[in-house]
């Protein structure tokens, strides 16, 4: 390093002053009831949700999907609360793969698959947003390559937006994060929309009193 250079990043870091992170941005917006809001925004988008009483109701209801989807294999995440039904023992009709238990090629299974389970980490009621998180028994490949995907979401889960999400989660943030607001859509240059192109044509949210 010349001795000019050396002088000048001297004078840079003395003058240097550390400044805070800036406080999240708090949410301004409010809605009467978070899980009406979610409903009416999910389904607007295109997605549609089931309301479930309790975690035992949930169970009822995805029973009930699985067999009006008339899925024969189905992924799904080692999270809660998949993680509390055990979905392999009680529907053993159908061939599970459970990410992070279950052998065999994950991906392979994922793209075969006729229904992919997750849980979610949040869910925003202002756009109908599904926030979920990768890590260990949690795969992306298992919410994007079926074309269906079916998320149990507790209404303990539902905030505001995402700036109120922001503000309000401790921890480092995963390694993704993906954010899901109904099936995927895209359009060419003519606006010609197409449905499920590059993720599920379907997206279906459980939404359970937790």
């Amino acid at each position: 390093m010349s001795r000019a250079r050396e002088q000048i990043l001297s004078r840079v870091y003395a003058a240097a002053r550390p400044e805070p992170a800036p406080v999240p941005w708090q949410s301004r917006r409010r809605f009467d009831d978070l899980a009406a809001r979610f409903t009416q925004t999910l389904t607007d988008g295109g997605g549609r949700v089931v309301r479930a009483e309790s975690l035992d109701d949930t169970a009822a209801k995805l029973g009930d999907l699985l067999k009006e989807l008339g899925a024969r294999r189905v992924i799904a995440n080692d999270e809660p609360p998949l993680d509390r039904l055990d979905p392999a023992v009680r529907w053993p009709d159908y061939e599970w793969h459970i990410a992070g238990k279950s052998g065999g090629d994950l991906r392979a299974f994922c793209a075969a698959a006729d229904v992919g389970l997750s849980g979610a980490a949040a869910a925003f009621a202002e756009t109908g947003t599904v926030v979920m998180a990768c890590g260990t028994g949690q795969s992306r490949a298992a919410t994007l390559l079926p074309p269906v995907h079916i998320a149990l979401v507790s209404t303990a889960r539902l905030v505001a937006d995402i700036f109120a999400w922001a503000a309000a989660r401790a921890g480092d943030m995963p390694a993704a994060v993906t954010f899901v607001s109904g099936p995927s859509k895209t359009a060419d240059i003519e606006q010609t929309l197409a449905i499920g192109v590059h993720g599920p044509g379907r997206f279906i949210v459980v939404l359970y009193d937790g």
